[in-house]
């Protein structure tokens, strides 16, 4: 099939295949500024990490702050919040880091909702396009009185083109969005592994001589310890 058959075969679901494209072009957008945004987000999470465990385990808080802002990491921001509390318990500092994951991967997930939403009413809209396909077919019989294929054969082939477009553009749209799904679910995975060891770091910083001393004065869980009740 040539180029241009192609294109007036779409163009006979103009109905339905122009506002799928649409879609579509929209889709794709949104997926690789998404891609974009996680490329390399589990690596660099690690990283940034343990560069700020080591900082901790030597008690220079004041460091590991400058650390946190100087990261474009998102995850940098969950970890500056946590040192940004004095005075806390254990279990209250687990609920704002928390927190603040939970807003990060909030961000993370932006746009996806539309991704996943085209994908699921991709097929209705190109099931629209069927419908109105058949009715043409139907309105070409009552016109003419002949049940012949030149006659229909404009309606039909509009309602099969709608069809196929809307079903190629949901099984796309699901993939990717099942697939960034994936993704977002690998990297909350990975900062919730570093939340704990940033936890973990602190409670080392909180047993150690330094916070029996006083330190450098700037450790800032100075009382992190599991709440009573």
């Amino acid at each position: 099939m040539e180029l241009s058959e192609l294109l007036e075969l779409l163009h006979q679901g103009r109905l339905t295949v122009y506002p799928l494209g649409v879609l579509s072009m929209v889709v794709l957008a949104i997926g690789i500024e998404r891609l974009w945004k996680y490329r390399g987000l589990d690596a660099q999470t690690r990283e940034l990490t343990r560069k700020l465990v080591d900082t901790l385990v030597r008690s220079d808080i004041s460091a590991a702050r400058t650390l946190c802002e100087a990261s474009r990491t998102p995850m940098a921001e969950v970890f500056g919040e946590g040192l940004r509390w004095r005075n806390i318990a254990l279990e209250d500092l687990n609920e704002v880091l928390n927190t603040a994951r939970q807003e990060m991967l909030t961000e993370l997930r932006r746009g996806l909702w539309f991704i996943g939403t085209v994908g699921s009413l991709a097929p209705y809209i190109g099931l629209l396009g069927t419908v109105v396909g058949i009715m043409v077919a139907f309105g070409a019989i009552a016109e003419s009185g002949d049940a012949g294929f030149e006659v229909v054969s404009a309606g039909i082939s509009e309602a099969l083109i709608a069809t196929a477009v809307g079903l190629l553009v949901a099984i796309l749209a699901l993939a990717l969005f099942n697939w960034l799904q994936v993704r977002v679910s690998a990297i909350a995975g990975t900062c919730t592994r570093a939340s704990e060891r940033f936890v973990q770091a602190l409670l080392f910083v909180e047993a150690g001589p330094e916070s029996q001393g006083g330190g450098d004065g700037e450790v800032g869980h100075g009382s992190l310890s599991p709440a009573r009740g």
